[in-house]
């Protein structure tokens, strides 16, 4: 069992160093329900917003410390296998490498917006992952400026998991492109879709990006409590070919 929770609520908007409310971090554990997880204080002392660069540093010095957590992030860790196939890329540690070359939405002054304009590497809006197809609702990757878009968000975050990537190694599963079976000893980081959980809990006073944050770190606690994650959802229910291609394309955790 884990004994951190975390729910990070994604948000690409600006730059990595903008801070935004959208996005938002909670963190529950074995004896306490999700709480909201303010950045580090302005040498001033004041609370403020989180930036995407501040998120993965935080993600980093999680995994280095000595308590195993999963984590669930709000945007696509990888994109369709026509992508794959258009480009040549056999495995995700490719993708990811190939992706922050035409893709640097990881520098100070880098916009997905910016980055848009004239970018070949890219898709159409027809274009799906199978565990985009096994939802009701999930967006493709390629569609932007429409409501309810994680395209912007995922272009945005990508590039940040080959930063976690290269400086934790193997301390971090990331799910399920190292394995469907998470490894004991190990902590986790995983791709979720709010949507799917945020009716079962009571809003209250959170905002909407708040509580899809506490929601996710509440289902990730309560399914770990119940050994659902290993003996159900780390283990989702499909085909031989499309888990070959959900290992290039990952799988949103929860969708079965």
């Amino acid at each position: 069992m884990f004994e951190k929770y975390i729910g990070i609520d994604y948000s690409g908007s600006g730059t990595p160093v903008t801070r935004t409310p959208g996005l938002q971090v909670y963190v529950a554990n074995h004896d306490r329900l999700p709480r909201r997880l303010n950045p580090p204080l302005t040498p001033a002392g004041r609370n403020r917003n989180w930036c995407r660069k501040e998120v993965a540093e935080w993600l980093i010095e999680q995994a280095n410390s000595d308590k195993l957590f999963i984590a669930g992030l709000d945007f696509s860790f990888s994109l369709p296998l026509s992508y794959f196939q258009r480009y040549g890329l056999t495995n995700w540690d490719d993708f990811l490498a190939d992706f922050v070359e035409h893709w640097p939405t990881d520098r100070d002054d880098a916009t997905v917006e910016g980055l848009r304009t004239g970018n070949a590497r890219t898709g159409t809006s027809d274009e799906f992952r199978v565990t985009e197809r096994w939802t009701s609702s999930a967006k493709s990757n390629f569609q932007f400026d429409v409501q309810g878009q994680v395209a912007k968000s995922t272009h945005a975050g990508i590039p940040w998991l080959y930063r976690i990537r290269q400086a934790v190694g193997k301390k971090v599963h990331f799910w399920p492109f190292d394995g469907w079976k998470v490894r004991q000893g190990g902590s986790v980081i995983a791709e979720v879709f709010p949507s799917v959980l945020r009716r079962r809990y009571p809003a209250e006073n959170r905002t909407v990006d708040q509580h899809d944050a506490y929601a996710i770190a509440r289902w990730l606690k309560e399914m770990d409590s119940g050994r659902k994650l290993d003996e159900v959802y780390f283990d989702p229910p499909m085909t031989g070919k499309e888990r070959r291609v959900a290992e290039l394309e990952g799988w949103i955790l929860g969708v079965m």
